[in-house]
């Protein structure tokens, strides 16, 4: 596991593979968002405008503007057996959960009723606490159905008696109509429901990275400040553009992310420029970062499989398996 001055751990490798080494009961909380099985690459390209007397794009007052490429991320969301790719990966899960521990589990309408299903099957029906619906308001509307747009995530935990909830430290909402509640509640504002409004990551806000299906931090935050103490160890195996790192870092949490998609980890590197504490397996994130001088350590220096031999932070045995 981390040392107890170490902030994270960012691995590129197969899940599966870390997850087998990692001990039992061991992780406070775990947040995973997998390929939902669409069926299609997802792929976000990045572009900026410039002025420009020939540009494809008309703006303010009649004012034309050039849209350049400057990058484009993308990955593969389908399986010929999404449950079989999921079980073995959620059986670990559930063996290196701490007893006080809480697992949610991001997908969408596709394939939510299978999965919760299945983790019934893993934690015990009774272990399921809440199926969150993040609702947001964004993208096309097709004219046959009704617009999908909301996530699922379900919500389960270790032990039915003896679990993380923090009720006081999840950040209050507005309330909708805060005249009829008086001036103190409407000041003090209110708990979320099971159902979350939040928008998407913006396209120009700060918060953006470029990676398909980035999560928005503000449902990461909510997540961890209930559903963990401070210095807890916050693992997502599914990790993307690290979202659950980020939040983690901002609430005094301590974070171990894994993806095997290269494209994430140079988000990552990118993501976590400056940040000491943070040690890398099976990935330089230096040509990625501005400060090089300063990066932080990768961990070990043999391969397997493409996969670094890890020493120092995170205790994983000198070779992993495959």
């Amino acid at each position: 596991m981390l040392e107890p001055d170490a902030k994270g751990s960012i691995h590129l490798a197969d899940n599966l593979d870390v997850l087998a080494c990692l001990p039992s009961a061991s992780v406070d909380l775990i947040y995973i968002d997998p390929p939902f099985n669409t069926g299609r690459v997802q792929r976000r390209t990045q572009l900026r405008t410039v002025r420009s007397d020939t540009g494809d794009r008309i703006g303010f007052q009649g004012r034309r503007y050039a849209s350049l490429v400057i990058g484009r991320r993308s990955f593969g969301d389908e399986f010929d057996d999404y449950l079989a790719f999921l079980e073995p990966r959620l059986v670990e899960a559930h063996r290196v959960l701490a007893a006080h521990g809480s697992l949610y589990f991001h997908v969408d309408y596709r394939e939510v009723h299978y999965c919760k299903i299945l983790l019934d099957g893993i934690f015990g029906r009774e272990k399921f606490l809440n199926e969150i619906i993040w609702a947001y308001d964004y993208g096309g509307r097709p004219r046959r159905r009704w617009p999908a747009k909301h996530d699922n995530i379900l919500f389960y935990v270790k032990d039915i008696e003896g679990y993380v909830f923090n009720q006081e430290a999840i950040e209050r909402i507005p309330y909708m109509a805060p005249g009829l509640v008086g001036p103190e509640k409407a000041a003090r504002g209110k708990l979320p429901t099971d159902t979350w409004w939040h928008t998407i990551v913006p396209t120009n806000s700060a918060e953006k990275t470029g990676y398909p299906t980035q999560k928005p931090l503000g449902i990461l935050r909510r997540i961890i400040q209930a559903s963990s103490l401070p210095g807890a160890l916050v693992l997502d195996f599914f990790a993307g553009s690290g979202t659950t790192g980020a939040a983690a870092l901002e609430l005094g949490r301590r974070f171990l992310l894994v993806d095997n998609n290269p494209e994430a980890l140079a988000v990552m590197a990118q993501r976590f420029d400056g940040v000491e504490g943070i040690t890398w397996a099976g990935f330089d994130p230096t040509p990625y970062q501005k400060d090089r001088t300063t990066a932080a350590p990768v961990l070990g220096s043999g391969t397997n499989g493409g996969m670094q031999t890890a020493r120092a932070n995170v205790h994983l045995p000198q070779r992993l398996p495959g």
